[in-house]
């Protein structure tokens, strides 16, 4: 028997294109004489399809196009992911299921059991999980079939009460396939071999693992789709962070690859931000990106994967010079746009600065400089490149990082704007080695904007080490707060200077309301604000 693993880049509800694109890979399938194809979960919607699984119409066009597919299931059968209704008048109204369509027509569904309800996952919000299990038999083979997390409840600290493998190898299954859709970070790779060999370990039989590629808003997927044999060897690994296609023998499944080096964890992050820049534009119609190019490091390595992502004519940079700004700091902006060679300009910001204050003269007399006249400035930066993007078609990039968007260094309506966050998950401790990471085989970003003391240079000689502790402190508390859910007693107990401690975990508290109307942020780490980092605004724990 031959199977063929299909790592698509899928979109969600874009039927006609995600129809193609399975439609293709079945004939490429019956080109290579394979008797299965296997797609991954929710191939047909796109995966988090969200709240469009409420539309009547939504689940109609699901079930049209798997409907499509079967039609091309002739001489050959394929595994595709898509939501089942739930026809019992008890429990919610759908299943997240794998389609086993075959000779025209659907032959079989398998359930999706495990529902996971955590961090970024909201499975249980929409899908009711399956209680019954079988083997789905084809060619005299036995194939136990499970959908993503259904392999994950492994290990000393299990999160559900049944295990599905455990169930299917009653039947004493053959094979064992599994169609996920697994998001990125950039130790999810480690983790997910990890679990999928001990699966291996545990039933002594072969698994072919299909994930998506591809990003959806925010969430990346990075592929890796893997095949292992019942020896736990990983006999094949697809492509990250693109699509890939593979056939595979299951009486012939020896070890033939050369085994892949494991990427750093920066080429990793740089690899799924580029794909992140890249699809959300793709996905949204739109090819050009503006930023706002200061000089400093963050805005640089912003600039860089986006140019990576939309080629570098298509990346606008923006230098908007205060009365404050350091000469070196527009000359490094500038080198960094020729080395791209991405089109900018210069904008001054004085003149429109010395207008509003002098509009708020009366409002503002016997009152000094403070961080009030600091947001004046970084808010006319801000509507100028809205102007920008709303006159040119732009989507602006907001070049934040992780560092200051948990303390809240950031002025919202200003610095804060933007459609995409490309470094809103990225800690600016690893923005400096991004930056490294770039220049690995020649400058691309001056040496001097990644040594040079970070600065909002929105002040006399202001530097962010004024107001924040060193960035290599500040990243591990936050690191330890946001990602461990360490509290103060134990960051206090692991040598942090507890006055420390506790201004950074108020700072990172009382700075919800701003990330609460930010922009979507990519993301990379096990932790990243947004939806998979639900917090009160209104609360009072550490604040």
């Amino acid at each position: 028997m031959k199977i063929a693993l299909a790592q698509l880049n899928y979109h969600i509800g874009n039927f006609d294109q995600n129809l193609s694109k399975i439609r293709t890979a079945i004939e490429k399938a019956k080109q290579a004489k394979a008797d299965i194809v296997v797609f991954a979960e929710l191939a047909i919607s796109g995966y988090p399809p969200r709240d469009f699984l409420e539309f009547e119409d939504f689940i109609k066009r699901c079930e049209t196009t798997i409907a499509e597919i079967a039609e091309s299931c002739v001489g050959i059968t394929a595994i595709v992911g898509a939501p089942l209704r739930n026809d019992d008048e008890h429990g919610k109204g759908l299943f997240n299921t794998a389609f086993v369509l075959a000779n025209g027509e659907i032959k079989q569904v398998v359930k999706k059991t495990l529902l996971p309800n955590y961090d970024i996952f909201d499975e249980y919000r929409y899908f009711e999980p399956n209680r019954t299990f079988d083997i789905v038999e084809y060619k005299a083979k036995k194939l136990a079939i499970t959908i993503c997390e259904d392999l994950w409840n492994l290990g000393n600290h299990p999160l559900y009460k049944i295990n599905p493998m455990d169930e299917l190898f009653r039947y004493n299954p053959d094979v064992m396939i599994n169609i996920a859709a697994s998001p990125f970070h950039y130790d999810q790779a480690k983790v997910r071999k990890e679990i999928l060999l001990a699966n291996v370990s545990k039933y002594k039989l072969p698994l072919f693992y299909v994930n998506h590629v591809g990003a959806q808003t925010e969430l990346l997927f990075d592929g890796g789709s893997l095949v292992i044999n019942a020896k736990g060897e990983i006999v094949e690994e697809l492509a990250y962070f693109e699509e890939d296609f593979k056939v595979f023998d299951v009486g012939n499944l020896n070890v033939q690859h050369t085994k892949k080096e494991t990427p750093s964890k920066i080429a990793l992050i740089h690899d799924g931000l580029v794909m992140g820049v890249k699809n959300y534009f793709l996905k949204l119609g739109f090819n050009k990106a503006i930023l706002g190019l200061s000089g400093g490091i963050d805005s640089a390595v912003t600039a860089v994967i986006a140019a990576e992502a939309l080629g570098a004519k298509n990346v606008r940079c923006v230098l908007l010079p205060s009365e404050f700004s350091s000469d070196h700091s527009v000359n490094d902006a500038r080198d960094l746009a020729e080395n791209l060679g991405s089109p900018y300009e210069i904008v001054p910001i004085k003149g429109g600065y010395q207008s509003i204050c002098e509009s708020l003269k009366k409002q503002f007399e016997g009152t000094s400089f403070d961080i009030t006249e600091e947001n004046i400035q970084a808010r006319i930066r801000g509507v100028i490149l809205m102007a920008l993007s709303n006159k040119f078609g732009y989507i602006l990039l907001n070049t934040s990082n992780k560092s200051e968007a948990a303390v809240g260094y950031g002025t919202l309506y200003g610095d804060m704007n933007g459609g995409l966050s490309v470094l809103g998950d990225v800690y600016k401790t690893d923005v400096f080695a991004l930056a490294k990471y770039i220049n690995r085989e020649k400058e691309i970003i001056p040496q001097n904007s990644i040594v040079k003391p970070p600065s909002a240079e929105l002040r006399p000689d202001q530097k962010d080490t004024d107001s924040l502790p060193d960035y290599a402190i500040l990243d591990e508390i936050l690191f330890q707060y946001i990602e461990k859910r360490k509290g103060p007693k134990d960051l206090i107990l692991m040598g942090f200077e507890e006055s420390l401690v506790k201004r950074i975990l108020k700072l990172v508290n009382t700075n919800e309301y701003k990330r609460y109307q930010t922009s979507p942020v990519l993301r990379v780490s096990q932790k990243a604000f947004g939806m998979g980092r639900r917090m009160p605004i209104v609360a009072k724990y550490l604040s």
